[in-house]
């Protein structure tokens, strides 16, 4: 595993803007980042990546029947009781899912750590899925990179695949107003669905009418089943979340992925498979410190927000945000690794239950905030 400096490519930001590559750049900061790459050998990707994402998504997806059944699982994930039913349903009717990253600790050499797994609202796809496909491809063509260079991404075909699979017809996508990167996300699984031969419609969430036991969208079309871009615990702390149950909408993803979209997984991971190569330490919240490093995560949170790293040396890091209010959990340090400077993060893709893709973010911190950049990356020897 290697990070290689390259010239950008000239044209690419003409070419972000005619393909809708809106957030490539965020608050005047670069977000898309072509001035560098990451190369793995097909041994690091395939032994290292692919198969241990396979095993550990199998891992997870054996432990939502141990939750669905345990009020005492359900609680300590913090998932409302009123809502247990609906959650525990859409389990057992096994309500189709799509799509989810895990983010991983990997250097290239040591085992790569499971750090957290992103199931329910995972962003960075678009810029997996394709635009660095594209990169690869012109940076291939224009003798950028090594003759034969691959890339770990059948992204794209997955989800295609996957969208025939549901057994819809027609599906609506949603996203809340105002967020260029949750549009472009959004808008990119609605092109795959179409291409996929369904009828699909976007509404904004905020737009989303309730009525005669229906969701409906601005048009008043009945919504008969949905992807949203918008996190279940959200959803059902809301007034609107009481209406799922009885309305006859599926939904993607289904209840059910709250459970795996929930840093509270990562303990019954733990406890379910002590001493795992790809698994860190991990418990609940109780007050007590794991080791000489270790992290305090909010049971829900997303892009660093309210994370807490405590390092060997007694350096404490912590980032700001709206999770303060809830329980935590703490999990063993794994740091991540440092190349020129940057800390990077390895996100690898399921779709379905497929390990399918990659993608790279780098950060100054250790801790990966919204504003971690997205670097492109290569198989060759």
């Amino acid at each position: 595993m290697k990070r290689i400096a390259i010239e950008e490519r000239p044209w690419w930001q003409e070419q972000a803007r005619d393909l809708g590559f809106r957030f490539h750049t965020i608050d005047g900061e670069k977000y898309w980042d072509e001035s560098a790459y990451y190369q793995f050998s097909l041994k690091q990707v395939e032994n290292d990546i692919e198969d241990v994402t396979q095993e550990l998504h199998e891992l997870a997806m054996a432990l939502v029947d141990e939750v669905v059944a345990s009020e005492q699982k359900l609680e300590q994930l913090c998932i409302p009781e009123r809502h247990w039913d609906l959650v525990a349903t859409s389990w057992r009717q096994r309500q189709p899912h799509l799509y989810g990253r895990m983010d991983f600790s990997y250097d290239g050499a040591a085992p790569a750590k499971l750090l957290e797994l992103n199931y329910d609202t995972p962003t960075s796809l678009y810029e997996s899925g394709f635009f660095q496909w594209l990169w690869l491809e012109d940076a291939i063509k224009h003798d950028m990179i090594p003759k034969g260079s691959d890339q770990f991404n059948s992204l794209q075909e997955q989800l295609q695949s996957r969208f025939g699979e549901l057994g819809v017809e027609r599906l609506h996508f949603a996203s809340v107003q105002n967020s260029d990167e949750d549009l472009g996300t959004v808008r990119y699984l609605q092109d795959i669905a179409s291409q996929a031969g369904l009828a699909t419609r976007y509404v904004p969430m905020e737009q989303i009418g309730f009525g005669d036991g229906h969701f409906w969208d601005r048009e008043d079309q009945a919504i008969d089943a949905i992807f949203k871009l918008y996190p279940w615990e959200f959803m059902l702390a809301e007034e609107f979340g009481d209406l799922i149950a009885g309305s006859q909408t599926l939904w993607l993803e289904p209840p059910w992925k709250i459970i795996l979209a929930n840093k509270g997984i990562l303990p019954l991971l733990w406890q379910a498979h002590k001493g795992h190569p790809n698994l860190l330490e991990a418990h609940f919240d109780d007050g007590s410190a794991l080791g000489r490093g270790w992290v305090k995560k909010p049971i829900f949170s997303r892009e660093g927000a309210n994370v807490e790293l405590y390092l060997p040396d007694g350096q404490r890091l912590a980032e700001p945000g709206p999770y303060d209010d809830g329980r935590f959990i703490r999990q063993a340090l794994a740091p991540l690794p440092a190349f020129a400077g940057n800390h990077t993060l390895v996100g690898s893709w399921v779709v379905g239950d497929v390990a399918c893709g990659m993608g790279i973010r780098e950060d100054s911190s250790l801790i990966t905030k919204d504003s971690a950049r997205f670097v492109p990356h290569i198989i060759s020897e």
